[in-house]
Formats: structure tokens, C-alpha cells, sequence
């Protein structure tokens, strides 16, 4: 399996997210109305999610190719594995509580983490947040194992 493969699919995922979620979902929330800009970021974050899905398993896949049982050792494929772990967190976990909750509330919270929907925008913001930080730490380390 070849590293140009490897790198295109670290770039679009790493890279994805990054611009996603610091350049696109801004400018959507302060060019459109909210619920317009919030529905659109949805449809983002979700394309971005299956990116991620796809370039995770196969950077997974790729770490134990090239290094065999050491790669559990590696650092590199820790922060793959913690990325797609957020990956799948949001996608299949938040994403969906998100989807269910929308159309019958607005805007509300109960209580603290208490199931609405703010809360629940806050906590795939954090599983987002640690899943970008560890992105940028896969790209900051380079090929360091």
C-alpha cells in the first residue's frame, strides 16, 4: 500500500476538518440565518465524518501493513485510532441524537448535559475540538513513529 495514498486520504481528512470547522461553518453562520447555516454544516460535518470513516480505517490498516504488530506501539496510529474513534462518536452516536432532537425543540437545554439540543451541539463541538487537536498532532509529528 502505497504512502501517496496514505497522505491523500490524511490531507483530505486532517484538512477537511480544519477547514470545515474553522473557515466554512463561520462564514456560513454569519453570511446565512441560522437555521439555514446550521443545516447546511450538518450536511458538512456528516460528508466530512465519512471522509473520515474511509481515510481512518485505511490509515489503520496502512500503520499495521507497513509496521506489523509494532505499529500498536506507534503514536501514529493512536491518533488515528483516537481521531476515528471521535469520528464514529459523532457520526453515528451525536449526529443522530442531534437529528431526533431538532425538529422538536428548538433551541433548549435541560439542565446541564441534560439532553437538549444545545447541550448536545456542545458536547460533538468538544468530540470535534479533540478530534482536530489530535489531527494536528498526526500532521505536526510528520512520519515520527
Amino acid at each position: 500500500m502505497g504512502n501517496g495514498l496514505k497522505n491523500l486520504l490524511a490531507t483530505l481528512w486532517i484538512g477537511g476538518m480544519w477547514v470545515a470547522g474553522l473557515l466554512v461553518a463561520p462564514i456560513l453562520f454569519r453570511a446565512l440565518d441560522g437555521a439555514l447555516a446550521g443545516a447546511v454544516a450538518g450536511k458538512l460535518f456528516h460528508a466530512i465524518g465519512w471522509v473520515g470513516i474511509v481515510a481512518g480505517v485505511y490509515l489503520l490498516v496502512w500503520c499495521i501493513w507497513a509496521d506489523g504488530l509494532r505499529a500498536f506501539q506507534s503514536a501514529r496510529f493512536w491518533l488515528v485510532m483516537g481521531m476515528l474513534a471521535c469520528t464514529l462518536a459523532n457520526q453515528f452516536a451525536v449526529f443522530p441524537l442531534i437529528a431526533k432532537i431538532k425538529p422538536a425543540v428548538s433551541n433548549v437545554t435541560e439542565g446541564v448535559f441534560g439532553g437538549g439540543l444545545s447541550s448536545w451541539h456542545t458536547i460533538s463541538s468538544l468530540i470535534y475540538l479533540v478530534q482536530s487537536v489530535l489531527g494536528l498532532i498526526y500532521v505536526w509529528r510528520g512520519e515520527a513513529k
